[in-house]
């Protein structure tokens, strides 16, 4: 790029600022962009993933919207030295881990229901599986904190390795946690093995 002769240091300055902030702008959006797709993709079982931390429906979206603003935050900050979905639920893991430690303690309420999964289907069918939905939820949150969040995390479909990655510990680790968590469920809901 030539710069006319005749801007001087001034016009140069100005000239400058106007590209630097063309470029911040630019970067924002693609940002933003990011961000909304993450969203997308991710959005839902971030939910599911504060469900398992807080039973109480708006305080889930209170928890949910901290995830949001951590990885608004954290964003760009991103270097690619994971997947993008370990470091999404790494991000969610950390503030999950903030909520359910930095609590006060409160009387525990009753569940609020599940959601409805498919509206077209029959009335029947449907309050059978909001039924089966709400007591596997409940016998999630019952489990300890380390289990719970083994068995959170596999049922959004992560593998071993990336579960490892977010709780910052072995795939042999998750693995035992993951077989300890399934047994304690089976004894929670009275299913046989």
């Amino acid at each position: 790029m030539t710069i006319p002769p005749h801007l001087g240091a001034a016009g140069m300055e100005s000239l400058a600022a106007n590209q630097g902030e063309a470029m911040k702008h630019s970067r924002r959006k693609e940002l933003e962009g990011q961000y909304e797709d993450l969203l997308r993709e991710f959005g839902p079982g971030l939910s599911r993933l504060v469900a398992s931390y807080e039973t109480q429906v708006h305080v889930r979206e209170d928890l949910l919207q901290d995830i949001r603003l951590a990885l608004w935050t954290a964003l760009p900050g991103f270097r690619g030295e994971c997947s993008l979905r370990t470091f999404i639920y790494r991000i969610a893991h950390n503030r999950g881990l903030s909520h359910a430690y930095g609590r006060r303690r409160r009387l525990p309420e009753a569940d609020e229901p599940g959601e409805i999964i498919d509206p077209k289907s029959d009335p029947e069918s449907s309050a059978i599986e909001n039924a089966r939905q709400a007591r596997l939820a409940r016998a999630v949150r019952s489990l300890p904190l380390a289990y719970r969040q083994v068995i959170t995390m596999t049922l959004e479909s992560l593998p071993h390795v990336e579960i490892a990655l977010v709780l910052g510990i072995s795939e042999n680790n998750v693995a035992v946690r993951l077989n300890r968590a399934r047994i304690l469920l089976r004894e929670k809901l009275g299913t046989p093995k």
